[in-house]
């Protein structure tokens, strides 16, 4: 036997039962850890039942879980009868995920732990049009801080981040292999492949509406349902789609850009997003207020200061006719787009979230009334149509939801569970090598310094 198999021989004995390959241990291991993460099973006795492999096999392959501290053993349960079970939990702790949300005038950054659950945030103003080099340096300061601040947060796993545009997903990797160009710049600096090399782990980008759908669905207002319509309103306005518990993605990733559909309102004709997006609120409201029909608007000009959605909202709020129409045909327009998705999905529940949404009675009750008025009777009976109670945690949790469910995919999982790290998959170790070898290419070029 050679030295190295003996050693790990050695450190790691084989258990009566024990397979003699990974490819062997690697499907029965990858099955059973789902079933303990998910709470499908939480005992021996159900994970052979949902499973139905053997007592020795489970036995054996939770004894391997353990070895990987992947799973948990010590807490006992209820006794029905006889001796309490000792309950199986997912060690949701043996990894964290660094998570981030990119707005145009705003960032978050938190940490979360393999069940996506926030153990920190921070916020602050941001300005995506500075310089992805900037954005680069910030982000990695933040990240950097927020691990010194979580020293017990376990290995870290991964990096997830939220971003306004589209990413595309020809499905060729379970993680980024390189910086797509979804903002400006992004198509000449290698924001991910520095982020890949600065932390040593596997980076997620995804559309800002598909991580708050999956933040809503998994800790907001989807818990316990199985079909969601997720509708974010602001300067763009997007829509994302949970169907029997999982996300849909399209073909391409590009699910969800109902801010491009037609509409109409009298004789005013064009997108949605143009028409009843915040840029349209905007603009509406210095119209009213130059043409003095919204005298609370008109007076917030006549101080020289800025009209925004928010201050458009907040004179509705305050019983501005101008305003409150503004926001009422605003509210019919979207509602008249996400009746027509309603009557193709029936969801169970359609959440619209976004500051105007969240923060508006008006808009959300014009909504309301042309969903249910546009709505099938069979798709309104049972629909519940309400507002985000998440706020800005939604991206951030929806974003560590986005890279657990990678990286525990079955099809995933099996190729790096036996290692017990994700660092150790196959794609990314190809990737890090590529890095690697480009980088030692750049030395090999760069003349030598002045001494």
């Amino acid at each position: 036997m050679p030295a190295t198999a003996k050693m790990d021989a050695d450190m790691h004995p084989r258990r009566k039962g024990r397979p003699r390959t990974a490819e062997t241990a690697a499907p029965s291991l990858v099955e059973i850890l789902n079933l303990v993460r998910t709470e499908k099973a939480t005992t021996r006795q159900e994970l052979e039942r949902e499973s139905e492999l053997g007592r020795a096999v489970v036995a054996d392959r939770l004894g391997t879980l353990a070895e990987l501290r992947l799973v948990d053993e010590s807490e006992l349960g209820t006794a029905t009868g006889g001796r309490a079970p000792r309950l199986v939990r997912f060690s949701a702790n043996r990894g964290s995920i660094l998570v981030a949300t990119l707005d145009q005038t705003a960032l978050g950054v938190g940490l979360a732990d393999l069940g996506g659950h926030l153990r920190m945030e921070h916020h602050e103003a941001a300005d995506l049009t500075q310089p992805v080099s900037t954005l680069l340096d910030r982000l990695t300061m933040l990240f950097r801080w927020i691990l010194d601040m979580q020293p017990d947060a376990g290995e870290l796993w991964g990096i997830s981040i939220s971003v306004p545009g589209v990413v595309t997903d020809a499905g060729e990797s379970f993680f980024q292999t390189g910086t797509p160009p979804v903002l400006p710049g992004w198509e000449s600096f290698p924001l991910v492949e520095k982020l890949v090399e600065g932390f040593d782990v596997p980076v997620w980008l995804r559309s800002s509406v598909e991580t708050m759908t999956m933040g809503e669905f998994h800790s907001g207002a989807g818990v316990g349902h199985r079909a969601m319509l997720f509708v974010k309103i602001g300067k763009r306005i997007g829509a994302g789609l949970v169907s029997d518990g999982a996300l849909f993605r399209g073909a391409q990733g590009a699910v969800g850009l109902i801010g491009s559909v037609p509409v109409s309102s009298g004789d005013r004709h064009g997108t949605l997003e143009t028409m009843a997006g915040s840029e349209a609120i905007i603009r509406d409201g210095r119209i009213q207020a130059e043409k003095g029909l919204s005298p609370i608007l008109a007076e917030h000009a006549r101080r020289g200061a800025e009209i925004t959605a928010v201050e458009v909202a907040q004179a509705a709020h305050m019983g501005d006719a101008a305003a409150i129409d503004i926001l009422s045909q605003s509210g019919r327009m979207i509602g008249q787009v996400v009746a027509t998705l309603a009557n193709m999905l029936n969801p169970e529940l359609i959440v619209l979230s976004g500051s105007i949404a969240q923060s508006n009675d008006i808009l959300l009750a014009a909504a309301r009334e042309a969903i249910y008025g546009a709505s099938h009777p069979l798709v309104s009976r049972d629909l519940q149509i309400i507002r985000s109670q998440m706020g800005s945690s939604s991206g951030l949790v929806g974003a560590a939801i986005v890279a657990t469910e990678s990286l525990f995919s079955p099809a995933v999982l099996r190729d790096w569970i036996m290692a017990g790290r994700p660092q150790a998959h196959p794609q990314f170790e190809a990737l890090r090598g590529r890095l690697e070898a480009q980088t030692a290419a750049v030395a090999a070029v760069m003349p030598p310094p002045k001494t």
